[in-house]
């Protein structure tokens, strides 16, 4: 069966992150988390620092709608850098305005630039906000159509 993932990338904090998120929509992992040391080390790498070795390598955890999100930990030995707009935004299409406000609440407090919800010309109560971890999120409601 076909789904839509949005993957999420970080400078170490992907476990903080995702524990977050998951509080906020009330899931939990969908499948073991698993780190950088639970991998078999690849003879033609360098090996990883310990701290490196205890970061998230990946993890799926389900959020709205059956879409999941994905993340990993990018590792600074390998020259990786994870900076802000370089992101994906994660657009939510929710079925009421009291959900939408509660989401952006939640994922904005902390967070940086922020449009607060209103309601926008094309019909829909809309806003978007960067969260504490960088990344962006866009929330809409649409009344249905009688």
């Amino acid at each position: 069966m076909s789904r839509v993932n949005t993957y999420l990338n970080f400078m170490g904090t992907t476990e903080e992150a995702f524990n977050f998120y998951g509080s906020v929509f009330g899931t939990q992992f969908s499948s073991p988390l698993i780190r950088f040391s639970d991998m078999p080390a690849d003879p033609n790498m360098p090996a990883l620092s310990e701290k490196e070795s205890h970061e998230v390598l990946h993890v799926e955890l389900p959020i709205l709608a059956g879409h999941v999100i994905m993340g990993t930990d990018m590792l600074e030995s390998m020259g990786h850098e994870v900076r802000i707009g370089n992101n994906t935004t994660i657009s939510l299409e929710l079925d009421s305005r009291e959900e939408a406000d509660r989401l952006f609440a939640a994922l904005s407090n902390g967070g940086g630039e922020k449009a607060e919800m209103q309601d926008m010309p094309w019909g829909a109560y809309w806003g978007v906000c960067l969260d504490r971890f960088g990344i962006r999120w866009m929330f809409s409601f649409t009344e249905p159509s009688s």
